[in-house]
């Protein structure tokens, strides 16, 4: 009898009224590989992230990057924030008056109030609250816009022409991302100090005067200002290079647009909390 002519094994048992031998999957993954995996994939966005802003200060220092495009990001990223950056700042500056309204009536210090409102406004919430609306609304809508551009060719067609990607599309979105970051922040602090006083006023009968003069009495400086600016900057760079590492980075069609998206919100919000941390521990 010929080889061709055996039954196999699962003939075999089906034959002798048993079932077949259950397929062997793969083994699932461990506890230490789960991790294993999670800190190499940071590792590797943190490293793309950095080569990608070696390439974009390279152009910016050769003053390689399109005008144009830069006044037409700075409107779409800048211009058409300025609602929900409005919105946040007032109502932060309420928020913040809500909080210490309990214990200003209870030790009668009204005279503090524009500190204690000024001081947690231009050193934290503001310029974080800011960059988180503003990482939602254009770091997604960034990230979207260049996938889209890599799943349907048009990257490898401006190479195809001879144009530099970084110098026509990543260097202008980044300037434009941290100067309208920089300016949101200015603008919020502004918005904010104004809401707080008419909430104290409104809230308590403290008059923007008396606000106003805690505010600059001294206990407030310059450094409380720039603190915040100074945030306000380095959430804006790891706000626009997380965007477009992950924008340039799709794969999988359609679908991989969505979910760089996604995680371009979750790991520029993480970001900024890790460089508030650091920033706020230096400074």
């Amino acid at each position: 009898m010929t080889s061709a002519a055996l039954p196999s094994p699962v003939a075999a048992a089906r034959g002798a009224g048993r079932p077949p031998p259950p397929r062997q999957g793969p083994p699932p993954p461990s506890a230490l590989g789960s991790v294993g995996a999670t800190f190499l994939d940071i590792a590797g966005t943190v490293g793309g992230m950095g080569l990608l802003a070696g390439s974009v200060l390279r152009r910016l220092l050769t003053l390689r990057l399109d005008g144009a495009e830069v006044v037409r990001n700075l409107y779409r990223m800048g211009v058409k924030s300025i609602p929900i950056v409005v919105i946040t700042a007032l109502f932060t500056g309420v928020i913040m008056v809500l909080q210490a309204a309990p214990l200003v009536q209870r030790l009668g210090a009204y005279g503090l109030l524009g500190w204690g409102a000024g001081f947690g406004t231009l050193r934290e919430i503001a310029p974080l609250l800011t960059a988180l609306m503003i990482n939602g609304r254009v770091g997604a809508n960034n990230t979207a816009e260049l996938g889209t551009m890599v799943v349907t060719e048009q990257i490898d067609a401006l190479r195809v022409l001879a144009i530099d990607p970084i110098a026509f599309l990543v260097a202008p979105r980044v300037v434009a991302m941290v100067t309208t970051l920089f300016l949101a922040t200015i603008f919020a602090d502004t918005l904010a100090l104004f809401g707080a006083s008419m909430a104290g006023q409104g809230l308590l009968g403290v008059a923007p005067r008396v606000f106003y003069n805690g505010l600059t009495s001294g206990l407030l400086g310059v450094g409380d200002v720039t603190n915040g600016l100074i945030k306000s900057v380095v959430f804006g760079v790891v706000m626009s290079l997380a965007s477009c590492q992950y924008g340039l980075g799709v794969k999988g069609g359609a679908p991989g647009v969505g979910r760089a998206v996604n995680a371009t919100v979750v790991a520029s919000a993480a970001g900024i909390f890790v460089l508030d941390y650091l920033v706020s521990f230096t400074l």
